[in-house]
């Protein structure tokens, strides 16, 4: 069953709302990094002297320089490492497109969504990117000392993760906070499996940045069959 509804997600990709979600995600992260870049060079520049009189050296006048564009590349280095879970982060914010795109051609006939605020959109998108950061943190410290179980310790935490995340995102549209949860707990197992698959392409570069797209899709799907013996779907 998972399986054919990672098919049938792929079988969607060029679908225009999926693409468009794509751009938006990887744009917008894009523009972030670029002006978190601007910031640090203005801002280290702005705080460091013009000018230093050191020991031996004398008087130093690049120092406003250096530390603009040491601070610059500094962020530049941790967004090897940040741009994912920040592109997940702010892609979700635009997820419930991606979730309509796919009722609109498999699940036709519903009645229209529960629609998500923004502001309920954004606090959930920021509870899920600092949880994964702190998470994923504390994996890779316990991979540091027992290397081994670090690739399992990663798909296994992050296939909680995006389970946990794209399943309730489906869920909302259709079903109340409490009776999302519900189904979620109630079908933990399937869930966490289908979130194992999603996190696999996590370590592809490039194709990371699809997760987000493909796990909407997919846990749309999943919602939609776990629930469907209770509503008649």
């Amino acid at each position: 069953m998972i399986l054919r509804d990672l098919l049938r997600v792929l079988g969607q990709l060029g679908d225009p709302r999926f693409l468009r979600v794509l751009a938006l995600g990887v744009g917008l992260t894009l523009a972030l990094l670029i002006g978190a870049c601007a910031a640090a060079l203005w801002g280290a520049g702005a705080l460091a002297p013009e000018t230093l009189r050191l020991p031996l050296l004398g008087e130093v006048g690049w120092l406003d320089d250096a530390a603009g564009w040491g601070a610059a590349l500094l962020v530049l280095g941790l967004s090897v490492f940040l741009m994912i879970p920040v592109a997940s982060a702010i892609t979700s914010i635009f997820l419930d497109q991606v979730a309509q795109a796919v009722e609109d051609r498999w699940y036709p006939g519903l009645p229209a969504a529960h629609q998500v605020t923004l502001l309920q959109g954004l606090r959930d998108t920021l509870g899920f990117l600092g949880l994964m950061l702190a998470l994923n943190a504390g994996v890779f410290a316990l991979s540091l000392v027992f290397p081994p179980a670090g690739p399992f310790l990663f798909l296994g935490l992050n296939g909680w993760l995006l389970g946990r995340e794209y399943f309730t995102l489906a869920a909302l549209r259709r079903e109340g906070r409490a009776q999302a949860l519900a189904l979620r707990r109630r079908h933990a197992g399937q869930i966490w499996l289908a979130g194992v698959l999603m996190a696999l392409p996590l370590v592809v570069p490039v194709m990371n940045l699809l997760v987000p797209v493909l796990g909407a899709a997919a846990f749309t799907h999943l919602y939609h069959r776990v629930a469907a013996p209770r509503g008649g779907r």
